[in-house]
């Protein structure tokens, strides 16, 4: 299996030169499960939190809400 070339920037050299490589064997180890989220958010939910539990999770670099979101729905699931 091939490694395939990592875009980093949005260059349009770089965006050639990914698409000139063989992608015909790829190695997926590489590869990173990506979660897109399709489903409308129809519903706002509004929550005060302590400053330091906020501040600790803006420090992981984690947007908050959608941190939340994403325990939500894993409790939920995990519930069923």
């Amino acid at each position: 299996m091939k490694r395939v070339l990592e875009l980093t920037t949005d260059a349009e050299a770089e965006a050639e030169a990914f698409l000139d490589q063989d992608l015909s064997n790829p190695d997926f180890k590489a590869f990173k499960p990506m979660r897109f989220e399709t489903a409308p958010k129809a519903a706002a939910l509004n929550m005060r939190l302590p400053k330091a539990l906020r501040e600790a999770v803006k420090v992981k670099g984690l947007p908050y809400a959608g941190y939340l979101r994403k325990l939500l729905e894993a409790d939920v699931a995990s519930s069923r």
